[in-house]
């Protein structure tokens, strides 16, 4: 369901987009409030995208999963940590790289503790 909703939202903003260029680029251009669209654009705040937000969400729940069974892999909380430090400098994607290598790391430790614990056979020797 989510997937769909993002696919929408994505298909609707590219072809949004494409009405954009219909208009003056000029910088000279007055937008309908009186702002030129420079200014318009310096007052715009960077955001991340919903990919990276979601991204980065679903990163944090796995970690958080990982460290409760204490399966955490130090792989995985460093790539959360790079993803987080991401999202200050609005960087959407390395969020996702970032937060994709945290989230499959952390799945995997989890699913580490479901294995057989080995030990080695005795030691024989040979006389």
């Amino acid at each position: 369901m989510k997937k769909t909703l993002i696919a929408i939202s994505s298909v609707s903003m590219l072809f949004l987009g494409g009405c954009e260029g219909s208009y003056p680029t000029k910088g000279e251009a007055v937008a309908s409030g009186g702002e030129s669209k420079a200014e318009m654009k310096a007052e715009a705040k960077p955001e991340l995208t919903e990919d990276a937000k979601t991204a980065l969400a679903q990163a944090q729940a796995d970690v958080k999963a990982a460290k409760a069974k204490k399966a955490l892999w130090t792989t995985s909380d460093e790539a959360l940590k790079k993803a987080e430090s991401a999202t200050a400098e609005f960087d959407s994607k390395a969020v996702i790289k970032n937060a994709k290598v945290a989230s499959e790391q952390a799945k995997l430790g989890i699913e580490q503790t479901s294995y057989p614990v080995t030990t080695n056979p005795p030691l024989t020797t040979n006389k």
